[in-house]
C-alpha cells in the first residue's frame, strides 16, 4: 500500500541524506519525493511517497519523529487529499503531426511551453493517471516522445488541518484525529515511540 507522508524540516545541510537513510535501514523504497519552501520561514515542505505496509508505515512514520531537524511529520495517505502531480514531456513534432498533437493537448487541458523547428515541450498538471494517459497517447507513434520530466507527488489535506494552523485559526485541536495529537506530544516532550 502507498503512504504518502509530509514533514516539515529544517533548512539545514544533511536533512535530506539522514531522511533518504531512514527509508534505506527500514528496507522501504521511496517511490516520490518532492522538496520545496514551505509558508514558514527556515522550514521546506518535504512529501515521500513510499510502498510499504500498515505496520511499516507506523513504523517509518514514527522514525521520522526522532530524525534531528525534523520539525513535524503526517501520514495522509489514507485521508481526503489534494493530489498533484507536474510534468513536461518534450516530443518529437514534425509540421505534419503538430495538429495531431495540438488536439491532444487540449483533451489533457495540458499546454505547449516551446516550441521548437522539430519538437515541441508540453506541460502537464493533475493527478498521476491523467499523466499517464497523456504520455501513453503520445507513445502511439515510435520516438515521438524525446524526453520526461516528472516533478513527483505534492499532496495536501483536503478540508483538515495541522495543529499549527488550528491554534493560527484558534479553533483548537479538537478536529485532529486522536493519533496527530499523541503523535505530536511525544514529540514534543522528546518521548516519540513506535505507535501500537
Amino acid at each position: 500500500m502507498l503512504h504518502t507522508f509530509v514533514a516539515y524540516v529544517e533548512d539545514r545541510p544533511g536533512v535530506l541524506t539522514r531522511v533518504a537513510s531512514l527509508f534505506r535501514r527500514l528496507n522501504i523504497n521511496i517511490v516520490s519525493l518532492t522538496v520545496g519552501r514551505s509558508e514558514r520561514a527556515g522550514l521546506s515542505r518535504m512529501t515521500m511517497v513510499a510502498d510499504a505496509s500498515a505496520e511499516a508505515g507506523h513504523r517509518i512514520r514514527a522514525s521520522l519523529y526522532k530524525l534531528e531537524n525534523l520539525v513535524d511529520v503526517d501520514d495522509i495517505g489514507q485521508t481526503p487529499a489534494v493530489t498533484r502531480e507536474l510534468a513536461l514531456i518534450k516530443v518529437a513534432a514534425p509540421p505534419s503531426e503538430r495538429s495531431y498533437i495540438f488536439e491532444l493537448v487540449e483533451v489533457f487541458r495540458a499546454r505547449i511551453v516551446d516550441l521548437a523547428p522539430e519538437s515541441l515541450m508540453i506541460e502537464i498538471t493533475g493527478v498521476e493517471s491523467k499523466i499517464e494517459g497523456l504520455i501513453q497517447m503520445l507513445n502511439e507513434t515510435d520516438g515521438r516522445v524525446l524526453e520526461i520530466c516528472r516533478s513527483g507527488k505534492l499532496t495536501m489535506r483536503r478540508g483538515q488541518h495541522t495543529s499549527r494552523v488550528l491554534r493560527a485559526m484558534e479553533t483548537g485541536e479538537a478536529e485532529l484525529p486522536v493519533a496527530d495529537i499523541e503523535a505530536r506530544e511525544n514529540f514534543e516532550d522528546g518521548t516519540a515511540v513506535e505507535p501500537e
